[in-house]
């Protein structure tokens, strides 16, 4: 009995589960199948490659899996069976042979599309991981900034008290002078 993997997934069995289900969507097979497939090339059950595949992959394939079921309409509108000839060559006796040099051409446009997307994938995460980082340095240089607005908040009610205090003695004084001067004035 071989024990099933449940460790991440990595890009390479991604792209391997990519390929066979497209290949099994192109040849007209289930989906269920190239899970089962993938699962015993991977030591995965066939339900984690299902769920791999809904949950993640299916969704940075959707132009292959549109090609797939084109394909697999022109294979279908031959006499119904599926004909692969060795001579590089698909043959159809209803339409005209299609080249599989074209397709591959086809494939391998769809592949560089795909690759150039993944590396403007990696390009936005690192730009988000410096955004990040940027914002974390940011929020402590806030923090700071706060706990010192704090401090000078404290420390100039401090002095508005202090001035109050000074302002009220000045007051106290003025009036004691003008208490003495009153009485140094002749009375009346």
């Amino acid at each position: 009995m071989t024990t099933t993997r449940q460790d991440a997934w990595s890009k390479d069995e991604d792209i391997l589960l990519a390929e066979i289900v497209l290949r099994h969507i192109r040849e007209g097979g289930t989906q269920l199948q190239a899970f089962e497939e993938v699962g015993k090339l991977l030591s995965r059950t066939s339900a984690a490659c299902g769920f791999r595949w809904n949950s993640y992959v299916r969704k940075q394939y959707k132009s292959g899996i549109e090609l797939a079921k084109k394909q697999r309409k022109q294979l279908k509108k031959s006499t119904g069976t599926e004909e692969y000839s060795t001579d590089e060559v698909i043959v159809s006796p209803s339409a005209s042979p299609i080249p599989v040099q074209n397709q591959f051409d086809e494939m391998l446009l769809y592949l560089k599309d795909l690759y150039d997307k993944a590396s403007k994938w990696e390009q936005e995460n690192i730009d988000s991981s410096t955004v990040k980082v940027k914002t974390k340095e940011l929020e402590e240089k806030l923090t700071i900034l706060k706990k010192e607005n704090e401090e000078l908040q404290s420390e100039l009610d401090s002095m508005e008290g202090a001035y109050k205090a000074l302002v009220e003695l000045m007051e106290k004084a003025r009036q004691m002078v003008v208490f003495k001067d009153e009485d140094k004035l002749p009375k009346v």
